[in-house]
């Protein structure tokens, strides 16, 4: 019996975990800096880049 597929599925898992929670991430961000401009009173002024 070979191990080749859990060697391949792990390296999948490797990869595909790190990517995943990057990835969400960064949609977490993009989030956050739009309540943040909704309630910044600074950032109508333009002050905020």
């Amino acid at each position: 019996m070979t191990h080749l597929p859990f060697i391949v599925a792990s390296y999948a898992l490797g990869v595909a975990i790190p990517i995943g929670f990057g990835l969400a991430a960064f949609l977490r961000m993009g989030r956050a800096r739009r309540r943040l401009a909704a309630i910044d009173p600074r950032a109508r002024r333009g002050g905020l880049a």
